[in-house]
């Protein structure tokens, strides 16, 4: 169980640090990809910005509780990040995006960063 519950833990933060990349690089498609498109030339390049240094800093927080705090503390930190998904999940459905979106990717996401959570503090 240890190594499945590194292994997640290690895997969703490369996820944050991949989405992080990806709102700052190719904003237009990750906006899309979240479930409510954004102009990233127009208003929203700043919060298409913010997103993905936001993203990219949890990413990076993550594996450093990991590699210098240990497993307790990165379940701690997971249980915290898991609001972020759930929220992403209402911002979703508040802005007319599809609920196949807001559950499949948010919702979804927020049940795997718990789930991480958990094995963690068995850990």
């Amino acid at each position: 169980m240890t190594i499945t519950a590194y292994t997640l833990a290690i895997v969703l933060d490369l996820f944050c640090l991949f989405l992080g990349y990806r709102f700052l690089f190719q904003p237009g498609p990750a906006a899309t990809g979240y479930g409510v498109p954004a102009d990233p030339a127009g208003d929203a390049r700043a919060y298409l910005t913010i997103k993905g240094s936001r993203d990219g800093t949890l990413g990076l927080i993550g594996l450093a509780l990991l590699a210098f705090a240990g497993a307790h503390a990165e379940a701690w930190f997971m249980l915290c990040v898991a609001v972020i998904p759930l929220g992403d999940t209402l911002i979703v459905l508040r802005n007319g995006g599809a609920k196949a979106v807001a559950f499949g990717i948010h919702f979804a996401t927020a049940v795997v960063v718990l789930v991480s959570s958990v094995l963690l503090f068995l850990v």
